[in-house]
């Protein structure tokens, strides 16, 4: 279980979000949410390894360069403190390979370490890395060489007193390799941002590698609310249309500036971008990568997301319908959610549905036709096995709403008993938790996330 990437959004390519469930590599980071009221129930101890690290050898016969390895340990409950965690690292596997250097908190024994944790965290709350391993090719290591470390882990506390990571479930592979590896140096967020705001962000690029880098390219995926980025000669621009994907602005760059191991770029004016009137929740994806077809030896710093955010609001709303028929007709009932903005809404890293919209079903009636999108529920929320007939429905969104975005879903509802003012509830909420625990904090007005679905 490594999450080496965890935290590290996902990449847009081409103009696409390529979204995947939160925490990218993360198996293992979402924690079981209990209740408040609710007993204690299992817990699990796990470590966070990064799961390969490339080692580069020394150029021109000098030393190799050092990389530092974050190691972790965490719980999934927080119903339970856990502490007295110790964190058994086994280099064995890197004979000839590699060196290590031990963090402080570290007692080296043989050809490893036990590391001590005196409060292990729960992922959910205030998680970072404890151990911190620098590693660097050993004397004499020829290119394409592995080695391999390994961990253990176990702790105090859940519901048996004692927590153990799973056995021989947790490793970290070195290779040593040469190349260059073009580095992005990190770029804080911004925050509080204004529609109208223009941005300037910086950007500059290190050959940390230990071969040249002839020429490089540099590609910029800008969110939707994002426009006006700088226009350079050697770039390209193309906007994606929004269709399959969120639409988004991207310019790929194309330099044949030949970049010496230490060597440094940075571009030739600042890199600006502007705050949309529609902006919200943005992003900027930067990508630098070699040219002439060079691999980069470490591709984890070759990639950045700058998370820029605006003072905005998108509010959501959702209408219901009124039908009517007799005993054994059916007629049809559009439940239609809309976006009047003025913001729009992406969720671009997890790629999780913005909302959905729920249909319980009025009394005397059965759901006979389900428009695409939508799923059968039990009441509470559960599995239902049968697509009609079900006593609910979730419908859900993509990913993003544009600013004016609206969408309309169409049940065809069958009249068993007429019940005179009978009603089913419409109303939004997140993808995931309940309405009432998690409200859409960027909503101004929260009375048009319910309506009802009358009948007769």
């Amino acid at each position: 279980m490594s999450l080496s990437s965890a935290g590290r959004p996902v990449r847009l390519r081409s103009g696409a979000a390529v979204v995947m469930a939160a925490g990218l590599l993360a198996a293992g980071l979402a924690s079981p949410a209990f209740a408040a009221d609710d007993p204690p129930q299992s817990d699990q101890l796990w470590i966070n390894t990064p799961y390969e690290q490339m080692l580069p050898i020394g150029t021109d016969g000098g030393q190799p360069q050092s990389r530092t390895l974050g190691v972790g340990i965490y719980h999934d409950n927080d119903n339970f403190t856990v502490t007295d965690g110790r964190l058994t690292v086994d280099v064995s596997g890197l004979a000839g390979v590699a060196e290590v250097t031990w963090s402080d908190n570290c007692t080296p024994s043989g050809a490893g370490a036990v590391c001590d944790i005196p409060v292990v965290p729960t992922i959910g709350g205030d998680y970072e890395d404890q151990v911190f391993l620098t590693v660097r090719a050993a004397a004499g290591a020829e290119v394409g060489a592995q080695g391999r470390i390994t961990y253990e882990a176990t702790a105090t506390g859940g519901p048996d007193g004692t927590l153990t990571a799973p056995h021989e479930s947790f490793d970290t592979t070195l290779t040593v390799g040469a190349g260059p590896d073009l580095a992005i140096d990190p770029v804080a967020g911004i925050e509080e941002g204004l529609p109208g705001d223009e941005r300037t962000i910086p950007f500059k690029v290190t050959n940390k590698g230990n071969e040249s880098a002839n020429g490089f390219t540099v590609e910029l995926y800008a969110s939707y609310g994002l426009t006006d980025l700088t226009r350079y000669d050697a770039c390209t621009y193309t906007t994606t249309d929004g269709n399959d994907y969120a639409p988004s602005n991207k310019a790929v760059c194309t330099f044949d500036q030949v970049l010496a191991p230490g060597d440094t770029f940075e571009l030739p004016e600042p890199l600006t971008v502007r705050l949309a009137p529609h902006a919200l929740n943005e992003r900027l994806d930067i990508d630098v990568e070699p040219g002439d077809g060079a691999q980069d030896i470490d591709p984890d710093n070759d990639y950045e997301v700058v998370q820029i955010g605006a003072e905005n609001t998108a509010d959501f709303s959702v209408t219901g319908d009124t039908v009517s028929g007799a005993a054994g007709e059916t007629a049809t009932a559009e439940l239609t959610f809309k976006n009047n903005g003025p913001a729009w809404l992406g969720n671009l890293g997890s790629g999780d549905p913005v909302a959905e919209v729920r249909l319980v079903v009025p009394a005397g009636t059965t759901v006979t036709g389900v428009p695409s999108g939508c799923y059968p529920r039990t009441l509470d929320g559960g599995y239902h096995p049968k697509q009609t007939g079900a006593p609910r429905y979730d419908c859900s969104l993509r990913y993003w709403v544009l600013e004016d975005t609206r969408r309309t879903f169409a049940f065809s509802v069958r009249v068993d008993t007429v019940v005179p003012g009978a009603t089913g509830a419409v109303s939004i909420h997140p993808a995931y938790g309940e309405f009432g625990e998690y409200p859409f904090g960027f909503d101004p007005d929260l009375t048009n996330n319910t309506a009802v679905l009358a009948v007769n």
